[in-house]
């Protein structure tokens, strides 16, 4: 049987306008975060999501409650939550290395995470929940790092992906026989 995973990132943060390095750390919606979620509130109104889960974070739980408007039940799960950026959490984001095959592993030597520690993450935990039998339309709300880094496992972000994964976007895939399968991508909804 398909089912559907929405994956989607958070509203926009103090520390993206900041242009701060965020993983693990925290920041608070800014007004415009907690626009967009309000925005893409309106764009699930007229589909039945049976469960919702996001990560620890408090941009991720508070993104979550306003898209469902507070009135469903959720789940927090470490394992949602961005890459761990060690000692670079919370510092100017002009220092994250340049190219795409440093920043795999970059952060490990500073006590973070390499992106195949996300992915795989990021993998066996959407598998895990829509592997349950009453899981058929599922939100779950995380960060760009991680859901791109789920996405590179199933699709080439850079082919599907024409610009950044904006605050608030949604990866629609389908999930079946233990496979995901990218459907669309929605960003910037007004």
């Amino acid at each position: 049987m398909t089912k559907t995973l929405y994956l989607m990132r958070h509203g926009e943060t103090v520390f993206n306008v900041r242009k701060k390095i965020q993983g693990w750390c925290d920041s608070p919606l800014t007004p415009k975060g907690i626009q967009q979620a309000q925005n893409v509130s309106k764009y699930f109104d007229d589909i039945n999501l049976d469960h919702a889960y996001c990560s620890t974070s408090e941009r991720a739980s508070d993104t979550l409650e306003i898209v469902t408007k507070h009135t469903m039940p959720y789940t927090r799960l470490k394992d949602l939550r961005e890459m761990n950026f060690g000692a670079f959490e919370a510092e100017s984001e002009a220092l994250n290395p340049k190219s795409h095959e440093a920043y795999n592993t970059f952060f490990v030597a500073y006590g973070g995470e390499s992106t195949d520690q996300v992915t795989q993450r990021m993998v066996k935990t959407l598998t895990s929940i829509m592997q349950k039998n009453d899981h058929q339309n599922v939100l779950a709300v995380s960060h760009a790092g991680a859901c791109v880094n789920f996405l590179a496992t199933w699709e080439n972000p850079e082919k599907v992906l024409s610009q950044r994964f904006t605050n608030c976007g949604i990866l629609k895939f389908t999930y079946d026989n233990e496979k995901f399968k990218l459907e669309e991508v929605i960003q910037n909804i007004n």
